[in-house]
């Protein structure tokens, strides 16, 4: 199977991957003066833009008792993750052109390498949403761990889905703008920013088949409302079906494809 054989690169090459990846985030921002810092203020703007917007400008209320700030900043953060990983890793195989010409290179681990500085830059990300909800009086309990479940569930599906761009891109220099324009109307179809209680009938069940629906919730089920992710049978099954489903096809798609890589690069 296409993903086991995936998985056997990763562990078998595991100290160059790591190696790989720490490179990587470190070329990422070595040339900018404030370095990493780049990685947490681009997100932190928008979260303040957005908020100001909405809260300020047009006096959003609070969601159920809570401010609205401590509401949308979980869901922000991770969407922010989720759009970095995908759109790092879509292009990750045209930056990485050099290795996909050696000969003895696993190929197969350039994807997941623009994965890690990603994951390292969201966890940093913990801290602003931990000590936001202190600023505000909300303590964490025992269902605040979810928050790490969660993260894995946006990590699979990052991966999936950016694995299926990734082995696309060589043969189609727009995929990059494409996932651009994707992600941005994925963000305001995605209750990031409104609630979705504000919505019924059959478009309210549409919009909870997104997986980053239900990750997004998630994360506020995790702070906000303490619901265990085992009370939503519904979603989670449809959440890891789509998701396993991308990680699979992604797999397949990229071992039979990355054979062509060095001719089209």
């Amino acid at each position: 199977m296409s993903f086991l054989s995936i998985l056997k690169d990763h562990w078998r090459n595991r100290g160059m991957f790591w190696r790989l990846a720490r490179n990587d985030f470190r070329a990422k921002y070595a040339t900018s003066v404030l370095g990493v810092a780049w990685a947490f203020i681009q997100p932190l703007c928008t979260l303040l833009v957005l908020w100001f917007v909405f809260q300020v400008g047009l006096r959003s209320t609070d969601i159920g008792n809570v401010p609205f700030i401590v509401w949308y900043a979980p869901a922000y953060l991770v969407w922010s993750f989720f759009q970095e990983a995908v759109s790092s890793m879509t292009a990750s195989v045209r930056e990485y052109r050099y290795l996909v010409r050696k000969v003895n290179f696993r190929i197969s681990l350039i994807p997941s390498v623009r994965l890690v500085p990603s994951i390292f830059v969201h966890l940093g990300f913990w801290i602003v949403i931990i000590a936001l909800n202190l600023a505000y009086g909300i303590m964490p309990v025992l269902a605040t761990l979810q928050m790490v479940y969660y993260f894995f569930c946006a990590i699979c599906y990052a991966w999936g889905l950016g694995l299926i761009c990734a082995s696309v891109s060589p043969f189609a220099g727009d995929i990059q703008s494409i996932v651009t324009v994707v992600m941005n109307v994925g963000f305001w179809a995605t209750p990031i920013v409104w609630n979705i209680d504000n919505v019924s009938g059959v478009i309210a069940k549409i919009l909870k088949l997104n997986p980053m629906y239900y990750i997004c919730n998630g994360y506020r089920d995790a702070w906000l409302t303490h619901v265990p992710f085992w009370e939503h049978p519904g979603t989670t099954l449809v959440f890891w079906v789509i998701t396993i489903t991308l990680i699979l096809l992604g797999s397949r798609v990229f071992r039979k494809l990355s054979p062509q890589f060095a001719d089209v690069l």
